[in-house]
Parts: structure tokens; sequence; C-alpha cells
């Protein structure tokens, strides 16, 4: 039997966590969530998922700090993260390559097939 592949997604938005969450185990992957960043980085240590699709904007920890905190730990540096964003428009991420400092994002709101499409590009 193929494992599955683990994805922690992580927004502050519970209707976005309950959609993400229908459409990838609709697609065959374990989904982890969390509502916040301190979870976040916790989930991450112990369950190692395969990805991370992260908000930038929420309240307790900004999505980049936790990705800037998830790879300065041995535990969890490797582990890819793709940030799923209303702070940039499709228009940014067309002209950036989907691409600011060096995180792939992915701009709110989204389109679902080119998030699993992605999602499938780190992970297959």
């Amino acid at each position: 039997m193929i494992e599955k592949k683990k994805i922690l997604v992580v927004d502050d938005e519970k209707d976005i966590l309950t959609i993400l969450d229908k459409r990838l185990s609709k697609e065959g992957y374990e989904v982890i969530k969390a509502d916040n960043g301190m979870d976040a980085m916790r989930l991450a240590k112990t369950e190692q998922p395969d990805l991370i699709v992260l908000d930038i904007i929420m309240p307790d920890m900004s999505g980049s700090e936790v990705a800037e905190r998830l790879k300065k730990d041995a535990a969890t540096k490797n582990i890819p993260v793709m940030f799923l964003t209303c702070l940039f428009t499709k228009k940014d991420e067309i002209e950036k390559g989907h691409e600011i400092a060096g995180n792939f994002f992915i701009a709110k709101p989204y389109d679902p097939g080119e998030l699993l499409g992605e999602i499938k590009k780190r992970i297959s």
C-alpha cells in the first residue's frame, strides 16, 4: 500500500481550512490543520508533513515568521513551504513567477486546479 502524502494546512480562517481539507483529502492526501503559527510549528515537528501550505496574515505569528523559524530548525528545515495568501494579487503572482523572497506563493482567491497542480509538483 502506498503511504499517503501528508500536508499541513495553516490558516486562521476556519472556512479555508475546511475547504482545503475536503479538497486535498479527496485527492488522496492526509491533511493536518492548524489555525495559528505556534500549532503549525509544533505539528510540523511532530507530524513531519511532506508539504506545508501556509497563510501569511495570521493574528499571533505571521506565516513568514513561521516559515523562517521552520527553516532554522533542523527537524523541519527540509519541509517545503507554499504560501497561500491574499497579501499578493494574481498580477503579482504572474509578474513575479509565484516567488517572493525565494518563497513560492499562490494568491487568494486561488484556482483549485492550479493549487493542486503546484502541490503535486512539490510532493509527487
